[in-house]
């Protein structure tokens, strides 16, 4: 199969939030993007499809290899060969993809955290380092476009976990800290069975305010010098921001059911992150998309 079509086709049918982020680029960085999409797509589904852990393992010691031949040789796999053509052309560091690599490989490792501290690698991992990718493909000046990316990537896998909390659970995975359910006195029996209790919605409560402190911290962080060029960025932060907004207003009513945010609004935030960014207004946490 023609590497560039798969990697294409593979970004096209997630219909992921990213997706609509990418609309507005030149392609070379939006062809860049679905390759780094692509590879942790692939890399996720590695842990997430099947139940041999010997075989997972395996998996993911060959997607290692693979990148080793993404900087050094001649990959195989059609997302590593677009992936190198990727790196050719933007700054992609080959430790921050291996990071992502090891983010998925935790979920072989453990299902639960105790404190935040202990998650917070994780997200790390699975998250910021993704956007640590996208901002050496977006373009930046100013260092401190680094700690946006950090501090979104967090704010974006909360939101995540957040909202497939009982799909997580039904998978033998809690994301939520465990001494956040020791203190609100829900249990990981009661997010697998969906019981939507007075105590859950205080539980997910605290768990919106953690959010809404990273995405607060990425708004201060990123440099008025580089939001032309990191509009897309924004529009992912602003569609996660919209998804927390919306479960807040649900009241957490986030069992039977995947939430969303509707495609006419993801477009909607789309085209007005790339607006500001072309007038050069101010974007704050207080802004709403």
């Amino acid at each position: 199969m023609n590497p560039a079509k798969f990697v294409s086709r593979l970004t096209r049918k997630s219909r992921s939030n990213f997706f609509y982020a990418f609309l507005c680029l030149p392609r070379p960085q939006r062809e860049a993007l679905y390759a780094v999409y692509a590879f942790c797509r692939i890399v996720d589904d590695a842990v997430d499809v099947g139940q041999d852990r010997a075989a997972q393992r395996k998996e993911l010691d060959r997607w290692r290899a693979e990148m080793a031949q993404v900087f050094e040789g001649r990959p195989v796999h059609p997302a590593a060969q677009r992936l190198q053509e990727a790196v050719k052309l933007f700054p992609i560091p080959r430790a921050v993809l291996e990071e992502i690599i090891a983010g998925v490989e935790m979920d072989l490792e453990r299902s639960t955290y105790k404190t935040f501290d202990e998650l917070y690698p994780y997200c790390y991992r699975v998250a910021s380092a993704v956007g640590l990718c996208c901002i050496e493909i977006f373009g930046y000046t100013d260092v401190r476009a680094r700690e946006y990316a950090v501090n979104l990537g967090v704010a974006l896998q909360l939101t995540n976990i957040m909202r497939d909390v009982q799909p997580d659970a039904l998978a033998g995975r809690v994301y939520l800290p465990q001494e956040d359910l020791q203190r609100f006195g829900v249990t990981a029996d009661d997010l697998a069975a969906g019981r939507y209790t007075a105590d859950f919605v205080r539980l997910m409560e605290h768990q919106a305010r953690r959010a809404r402190s990273y995405y607060e911290g990425a708004w201060a962080a990123l440099p008025r010098a580089d939001q032309r060029t990191l509009f897309a960025a924004e529009i992912m932060g602003r569609t996660y921001f919209a998804l927390l907004e919306t479960i807040e207003r649900r009241r957490f009513r986030v069992f039977g059911g995947r939430v969303s945010v509707p495609t006419p609004r993801k477009l909607g935030i789309a085209l007005r992150c790339w607006v500001r960014s072309r007038l050069g207004h101010s974007i704050s946490g207080k802004t709403r998309a």
